[in-house]
């Protein structure tokens, strides 16, 4: 029969699991800091964008932007009119943008006779499709319905694969995180009592 368990052995074994808890529970700490940390520089991360002249809403989505062109060229109106329509437009939901302002002085610069290209000059890197899409329309006077939902279409297929990518490339970067978080909780739950259980074997034996 086995004897009563000697006090240093105890004490050993009560060390043992004390610190294996604590070595356990410093990922979910971390983390928790972390998240805190985060919280608190909101407020102040949200201060310092509005004081750089940051934009205080969200710019029109550019599938949008091309829909309402196409139901303003649809309606009758021509390119520089529909263009300068649709950047009021702009301006007046969200203030002055540089969309809106893009579309505008495209608009002014085909009145006043310019070419295509440079019409589009000052147009942001968001307003490329627009231009692609209605290449057609003021060049050769083709209809601009069938190439702004393209435009769209390719568009939304583009921002379908990149999210596809991003969830594919988020499930390869949690790997580590939830192993940093997962072992601990099987070495707490499945090693440690039975070392445990071994140690105190071979001590009391």
């Amino acid at each position: 029969m086995t004897g009563p368990l000697p006090g240093g052995s105890a004490a050993v074994a009560a060390w043992a699991v004390a610190v294996a808890l604590l070595l356990g529970t410093v990922p979910w700490w971390a983390a928790a800091s972390a998240v805190r940390m985060r919280v608190r520089r909101l407020p102040a991360d949200r201060r310092a964008a509005e004081a750089d002249g940051g934009p205080r809403g969200a710019p029109v989505d550019v599938a949008v932007l091309l829909e309402l062109l196409g139901a303003a060229l649809r309606s009758g109106a021509a390119v520089p009119r529909a263009l300068d329509a649709t950047g009021a437009a702009l301006d007046e939901a969200s203030g002055a943008t540089p969309d809106g302002a893009g579309l505008r002085a495209a608009a002014d610069a085909l009145r006043l006779g310019a070419d295509w290209d440079s019409a589009w000059r000052h147009a942001t890197d968001r307003l490329a499709p627009v231009p692609r899409a209605l290449r057609g329309a003021w060049t050769d006077g083709a209809s601009p319905s069938g190439a702004l939902r393209a435009a769209g279409e390719e568009l939304l297929h583009a921002r379908r694969s990149a999210a596809r990518t991003a969830a594919a490339r988020l499930g390869v970067r949690l790997v580590l995180p939830l192993g940093a978080c997962f072992l601990p909780a099987f070495v707490l739950i499945g090693l440690v009592p039975v070392l445990l259980a071994l140690g105190i074997d071979l001590l009391s034996g």
